[in-house]
């Protein structure tokens, strides 16, 4: 497929990051994820959930938190905060306070936490959650997961219930 404007859809993940996160403003966890996918699923004809999905690394606290809450939000931000989710993707929550390392500032939202400076946020109920089943896998992902030895992530799908967009 050619990376250009009819598929710009298709890249936001990989190209902009998203910032997955579930919780409380008294506890929350998130992280930088690069795999991600938008649709529909789950209706009637000209009815169906608009739909994230998620992928995250079960290693990740993110991933208890997404496992936790029924709510969990998808942040997109403009290019000045590239350094933050940096920070975001390579720091844990078990050794630090990542989120304090960052500029960004944690607001909660109804029942799970967005981020002032985000400029486009989607607010997700969670439908599925299941953790890839390795002998379902094509070999050239099995081996994706072997060079990196990293268990199969979780894939999080969330209905879309509000996006908030500043764009």
């Amino acid at each position: 497929m050619d990376r250009n404007k009819p598929y710009e859809a298709f890249n936001i993940f990989d190209r902009d990051w998203g910032l997955a996160t579930a919780g409380t403003l008294e506890d929350f966890d998130g992280c930088t994820i690069g795999w991600g996918s938008m649709g529909e699923i789950w209706g009637l004809p000209n009815q169906s959930r608009p739909i994230i999905t998620v992928y995250v690394n079960p290693l990740r606290m993110t991933a208890d938190y997404m496992l936790d809450n029924e709510y969990f939000s998808v942040s997109f931000f403009p290019k000045e905060y590239r350094k933050d989710l940096a920070i975001l993707g390579s720091k844990s929550k078990r050794e630090t306070d990542k989120f304090a390392l960052t500029s960004l500032t944690p607001q909660e939202h109804g029942n799970t936490i967005i981020f002032a400076e985000a400029d486009l946020t989607f607010i997700c109920r969670k439908l599925y959650w299941e953790q890839f089943n390795e002998s379902h896998m094509a070999d050239d992902v099995r081996e994706f997961y072997g060079k990196h030895g990293q268990p199969p992530h979780y894939e999080f799908i969330g209905e879309v219930k509000e996006v908030i967009d500043r764009r």
